[in-house]
């Protein structure tokens, strides 16, 4: 089976160093950077992050309390990596990919150090169909074969990117694990189902693709007034209580994406807790069985060591890579960065490099740079045949970032913005005023909105963007005026100025707002989204019309339509449309009925 280690004989050194999480080793000259290391008696798993002489300094992913000098440390021959292949969805992992499950039967509740399982189940057989034949020019990306790996799922068995040749002998339609080889190449080389892949490296594709295409959430203010591409990537700052977790529970079940993968980083271990006991309970509104079924959850909470931040998104955003390659649409939730960020500054100040900003290593924005740069919409690798589409896959990052105080100026925030293509800032005066989702509409910001308007021209309902427009053009000047009301008050206001602050409360209130625990609010489909705003717009051109004749303001705010416009949110997304119609021309009616009786 290929897998991409090293051969040369195992390197042991002993123990000289103990500082937290790091360690230092001498006596290990030969060992590379970024090879993983076992520590001590218990065998814990480090990386190596310095090397000066034959002492190599390492991040050790476990507790090390309790350890000696003079302990062995034995190199591994290859650098930190996860397990590819059937089996990975509905799995829980931590950042070093152990299956959490198997290491609670093992070791109970608390994981003992230097605990290990593999990732993926060596026992359990998969029925294979396989996809090449004898005498076949196989490249890296091909599909060998294809398994059911969930009901509503079927796996591609890819070639590693790294591997080609010509197949010798390809074994029958069966049940395999993932160990056994499915494939021998002419020079020997062996496939099985499951291949290993280094965190760190990005895994390679043909050409990455235009952001044209947009990624739904089923959230108003999101795919309408801030929407994000397929492939694309988006921040969500916000400080304590103002709803990150719950914006990225309710993309990972609305979201169009094919797989989530989601990422608990550093994170409290009563919220992935939570995690844990909703995702199973979710139906998934694409296939009607759990949401699991389609996600992968890689958990690192707080009080596991900081090490193991870092190596937990690598390792999330390499299991995203993966099923891209196989030409699905992936969504990574990151929660949060700030955590890794934190952990980075830990590390390097064992190590004791340069501080940079608050204490964060130099090198921050580049990792932050390099991590965001693995997402994108790309044609994937593999051999086109004659007549066919490349295969495309893509993968969505949206990020929290948990910025002390709420203050967005901070470093890691800051380095966010300037690789991010879109920035939800949540607000939590928003959030203590029960707004939810808390994004404030005033800081937020998308830079895909221009390659994206050929798609929504095309595809979503008619006046998508020019509606659009005209409620930020709103907004703002509701903001405006609210500044202009704080200082002499409404009453010192026209009706027709006051009538854009009721109309403006109005669009936040009924069209920004929305319910995630609602079943008919909590996704809201495109129609909907879009019938929703020219609902209110309309009744704002109808009401400034009849300001224009003489209609006074409070006559068309005391209209009873206008609960009824409101109780559009809470209709389903199959009756909108008819309820929409019943309640625009009872508005039309009220209206003009209005305004006859202006005397």
């Amino acid at each position: 089976m290929v897998q991409t280690r090293q051969t040369r004989e195992p390197i042991t050194g002993k123990l000289c160093l103990v500082s937290g999480p790091m360690i230092g080793a001498s006596g290990m000259l030969g060992v590379s950077m970024g090879e993983m290391l076992r520590v001590g008696k218990l065998g814990l798993i480090g990386e190596v992050i310095r090397i000066n002489g034959d002492t190599v300094y390492a991040q050790v992913f476990e507790d090390t309390g309790g350890m000696m000098l003079g302990e062995p440390v034995t190199s591994l021959g290859y650098p930190l990596s996860v397990e590819l292949g059937p089996g990975l969805l509905g799995g829980v992992f931590d950042g070093i990919q152990r299956p959490l499950e198997v290491l609670r039967g093992m070791s109970g509740d608390f994981i003992a150090r230097g605990l290990t399982a593999p990732a993926l189940d060596r026992a359990k057989k998969w029925a294979l169909t396989p996809t090449v034949t004898a005498g076949q020019k196989v490249v890296g990306g091909d599909v060998l074969g294809t398994v059911q790996e969930t009901r509503a799922f079927m796996h591609r068995v890819l070639v590693p990117p790294n591997v080609s040749g010509v197949v010798k002998s390809v074994v029958d339609a069966g049940e395999y694990t993932v160990e056994q080889t499915i494939v021998v190449l002419e020079d020997g080389t062996e496939l099985a189902m499951m291949q290993r892949w280094p965190v760190k490296r990005p895994r390679p594709v043909v050409r990455k693709l235009p952001a044209n295409q947009p990624f739904i959430t089923g959230q108003r203010v999101l795919d309408c007034i801030f929407p994000v591409a397929l492939g694309g990537s988006a921040v969500v700052p916000g400080g304590f209580g103002t709803g990150k977790t719950v914006v990225e529970q309710t993309l990972s079940k609305y979201c169009n994406a094919d797989i989530i993968v989601y990422v608990g980083c550093g994170e409290r271990g009563n919220e992935m807790a939570d995690v844990l006991d909703e995702f199973p309970a979710l139906t998934d509104p694409k296939t009607g069985d759990s949401l699991m079924n389609r996600t992968i959850l890689v958990v690192n909470t707080s009080n596991m060591p900081v090490a193991a931040r870092e190596a937990s998104v690598y390792s999330g955003i390499t299991l995203a890579e993966y099923y891209r390659d196989q030409g699905f649409s992936v969504a990574i939730m990151a929660d949060s960065s700030s955590r890794w960020a934190e952990a980075l500054r830990e590390i390097s100040s064992r190590l004791e490099e340069m501080p940079g900003e608050e204490g964060y290593p130099t090198y921050l924005s580049a990792r932050i740079a390099e991590f965001y740069e693995r997402t994108g919409r790309a044609e994937v690798l593999g051999t086109v045949a004659e007549g066919d589409e490349p295969r495309q896959g893509s993968m969505t990052l949206v990020a929290a970032v948990s910025p002390a105080g709420g203050d967005f100026s901070e470093p890691v925030t800051q380095t966010s913005l300037r690789v991010a293509g879109g920035f939800w800032g949540l607000d939590a005066s928003l959030a203590y005023r029960r707004h939810y989702p808390a994004i404030n509409w005033s800081v937020s910001y998308t830079l895909y909105l221009e390659t994206l308007k050929p798609w929504f021209r095309d595809n979503a309902p008619k006046g998508w963007l020019e509606n659009r427009q005209r409620a930020m053009e709103l907004l703002q000047r509701d903001a405006e005026m609210q500044e202009i009301v704080q200082l002499v008050g409404p009453d010192a206001l026209q009706d027709a100025e006051r009538l854009i602050l009721e109309t403006g409360k109005m669009v936040r209130e009924v069209f920004l707002q929305q319910n995630a625990f609602s079943e008919n609010d909590a996704f809201s489909s495109l129609e909907k989204t879009g019938g929703l705003l020219e609902t209110l717009l309309e009744f704002y051109d109808l009401s400034k019309n009849a300001i224009e004749n003489g209609v006074t303001l409070n006559r068309l705010m005391g209209l009873p339509v206008r609960e009824d416009i409101a109780r559009l949110r809470n209709e389903s997304n199959a009756d909108f449309a008819e309820k929409r119609a019943t309640v625009c021309a009872r508005m039309r009616a009220d209206v003009t009925a209005a305004a006859t009786k202006k005397g």
